[in-house]
């Protein structure tokens, strides 16, 4: 399988985890968490693979998303434009990096939704790890396909 290939596989599962109906018995929330944190991961697999596909003339021997996305990562132009797009707060790369640093750390990244039994009144709302990931997943495959036709033309 090419790396393209893979990354378009990763994405494709990613996508069918986060389609996935949580149910409505006791386990539905416990369901939905791990549907999106294993979503989640499989986009981390994606970027991996998406960086190993617009590096793949360069011969790199390593292509961790840390390293490459990093200040001391290399000097491909491809990747340059992701570092700056990561750095932007706004951007989907930048909203990825963080929940993937929080997937990695131990409290994970999905949560429970709070119910109407918390006592609190909600102001405003707030999108589910679910939504924000079909979000990021859907300018990530914009990027990915900027990234192919910029890569194809040299």
């Amino acid at each position: 399988m090419t790396p393209r290939s893979r990354t378009n596989q990763l994405l494709y599962q990613a996508d069918l985890l986060l389609a996935l109906p949580a149910g409505d018995d006791e386990h539905a929330a416990a369901r939905r968490m791990a549907a999106e944190e294993g979503s989640l991961a499989l986009v981390e697999l994606a970027l991996e693979s998406m960086l190993r596909e617009v590096t793949e003339l360069a011969n790199l021997e390593r292509h961790d998303w840390r390293e490459l996305l990093g200040p001391e990562g290399a000097g491909i132009a491809e990747l340059h434009r992701l570092r700056e797009l990561a750095a932007r707060p706004d951007s989907w790369l930048c909203w990825l990096i963080g929940k993937l640093e929080a997937l990695h750390g131990s409290d994970g990244v999905a949560r429970r939704t709070s119910g109407a039994a918390s006592g609190l009144i909600a102001v405003g709302s707030t999108a589910s790890l679910g939504d924000e990931l079909r979000w990021c997943l859907a300018e990530a495959k914009a990027e990915i396909a900027a990234l192919r036709e910029t890569s194809e033309e040299w």
